[in-house]
């Protein structure tokens, strides 16, 4: 080996060791001011995160709640609608048997019936056909025979007490159901403080 191959170690020196401030480990009082700052912190945190979240589930189960709620009212509406028809029909049922029976007492209501229809489609139309039940109309012939310009049917799908009545330009329907049920409608549809 040559020498300048070699090369030749010389150890490091050693340097007075430069003086460092060791940090100081914190006291109790600080410990204790750490620890509660952290903990203020994280409660804050906790309280804010957890007030969302609660909000979140309140308002979830207000959603809830509304939907069971609808879920048992919209049956209950249906069903009191359901209700009011069956008795609104009772109603007219339970009327048309009674005014029935009036017109089968007395025939002078069904031909001041007839004559309001007459009036209702006017004296310039008189083309007009009158259908009555076969029954009624033998009752009322002697007031029916002086009406001018009006044909008499008798019609069996009308009940005693019905009409019809037929001109150019309107129709009247007579029965008791219609007029029953026109009753009421304009009962029910009248504004509350005039029913």
């Amino acid at each position: 080996m040559s020498d300048a191959a070699v090369l030749r170690w010389i150890a490091p020196g050693f340097e007075p060791m430069r003086h460092v401030d060791t940090p100081q480990p914190p006291s109790v009082e600080e410990l204790q001011s750490i620890t509660q700052a952290a903990y203020e912190d994280g409660f804050h945190r906790g309280h804010a995160e957890g007030l969302a979240t609660g909000q979140s589930d309140v308002r979830r189960m207000v959603a809830q709640m509304e939907g069971i709620l609808d879920s048992f009212t919209r049956p209950l509406a249906r069903l009191d609608g359901e209700v009011s028809d069956a008795l609104a029909d009772l109603a007219t049922r339970i009327a048309g048997t009674l005014v029935g029976h009036a017109y089968r007492a007395d025939p002078t209501l069904l031909a001041d019936l007839v004559r309001e229809a007459l009036d209702a489609v006017g004296s310039s139309s008189r083309d007009v056909e009158l259908r009555l039940h076969p029954d009624d109309m033998g009752l009322l012939m002697p007031q029916l025979m002086t009406l001018d310009g009006v044909r008499l049917t008798g019609d069996t799908t009308l009940a005693r007490g019905e009409l019809r009545l037929h001109g150019e330009s309107m129709r009247i329907d007579g029965r008791l159901d219609a007029r029953l049920r026109a009753c009421l409608d304009a009962i029910l549809d009248a504004p509350k403080g005039h029913a």
